[in-house]
């Protein structure tokens, strides 16, 4: 029973997946979600209270793969900024996937605006990113090497250069190498993080 439930809840994720991507968040609405998928209105209210709630399911997803390969990288890494520019290889993939999701994300931004509960879960994975980093900071201090900083400015500086580099990687994807601004990007930042009294 709870395996069957399962798949209609997977099933429900595929279809609003592709209907976002195809004609983005306002224009899809939970009826086409439910015929796509197979399932009646009264299955897909059993597993989400409302559309905001499939496309939140969806970001968590989303992130959540990336999340774990970023805690995969810190692991496996000798020091903090070995890491950092272990994590700065994987930004081909994060733009990959920001060009097919972004411009519902900002559409979906639009509309969560206007609720705050939903604005909150929203938010919640940029909470989630800058303690990450914070925490990152924190041991590279510990370490030595990084320099006595404040972690949560730190992890905010390097969560906005990230973030303005989706955006503008996903606005104009021919621009420029991407990828190589995000290593020489990431690298400027952890020269200054470094400073003259990092050890490593």
């Amino acid at each position: 029973m709870r395996g069957r439930a399962e798949e209609t809840r997977e099933r429900i994720l595929a279809a609003a997946e592709e209907c976002f991507a195809r004609q983005g968040y306002d224009a899809t609405g939970v009826a086409e979600i439910c015929e796509r998928a197979g399932v009646s209105k009264g299955a897909f209210f059993h597993h989400f209270p409302t559309k905001q709630a499939v496309f939140l399911a969806l970001l968590e997803r989303w992130l959540k793969g990336l999340e774990e390969q970023l805690t995969t990288l810190r692991a496996g890494a000798a020091t903090v900024p070995a890491a950092m520019m272990q994590m700065a290889g994987t930004a081909q993939q994060v733009f990959e996937m920001a060009r097919e999701r972004l411009f519902i994300f900002l559409e979906f931004l639009n509309r969560a605006a206007r609720d705050p509960q939903v604005w909150k879960a929203t938010i919640q994975p940029y909470h989630r990113y800058r303690e990450f980093f914070a925490r990152m900071i924190e041991a590279g201090v510990a370490e030595g090497s990084l320099r006595p900083v404040d972690p949560e400015a730190a992890a905010s500086a390097i969560l906005s250069m990230a973030i303005g580099l989706v955006l503008q990687a996903t606005m104009d994807p021919e621009g420029a190498d991407w990828g190589d601004l995000v290593r020489k990007g990431l690298r400027i930042l952890l020269d200054g993080l470094q400073g003259s009294e990092a050890t490593g």
